[in-house]
């Protein structure tokens, strides 16, 4: 019996940093993302687009800034991964350009960094994007975006926190 006054789990969107084919985190050509050793979460395979932009997939701060990374953490305290490709960190920055800073408070949807999808795969390196919910179980993602296309923007998961 309930008494009516617990408090409702409070679920946090994530949004789609990019346009694409959502795909599972399984089918991620990468052994950590797709064991999801890192968290759960989902994946981007993006357009192959020159300067596509990649959104802060929630509110938050910036706590951690790379070319081909970054995590966002929320005020009540979520962590949320948005992984650019597979190995890019091993170009070091090259085709990559950041429009925020380490620190910087962001809204979901502010573009973070631009890149090229198509550059990124002509190298050699896969452009997955990787999507994680950083200390959460599976069991946490509520709703899932199906596979197939999604736009930036867009909810890819529900965090039930």
């Amino acid at each position: 019996m309930t008494t009516g006054s617990e408090a409702p789990t409070p679920v946090l969107d994530v949004i789609a940093p990019t346009a694409g084919q959502v795909i599972d985190l399984a089918d991620v050509p990468d052994p950590v993302f797709s064991a999801a050793l890192v968290g759960p979460g989902a994946a981007i395979d993006p357009e192959r687009s020159a300067n596509t932009q990649a959104l802060a997939p929630v509110t938050g701060t910036l706590v951690k800034l790379h070319p081909h990374a970054f995590i966002i953490r929320t005020s009540d305290g979520a962590g949320i991964l948005t992984h650019l490709g597979i190995d890019t960190v091993q170009l070091n920055g090259d085709g990559f350009q950041l429009h925020a800073a380490e620190g910087d408070e962001v809204a979901a949807g502010a573009v973070i960094v631009s890149w090229d999808p198509a550059t990124v795969e002509t190298g050699g390196r896969s452009p997955i994007v990787p999507v994680i919910a950083l200390d959460a179980s599976t069991e946490a993602l509520t709703v899932r975006h199906e596979p197939g296309p999604i736009k930036a923007g867009d909810v890819l998961f529900q965090w039930s926190r």
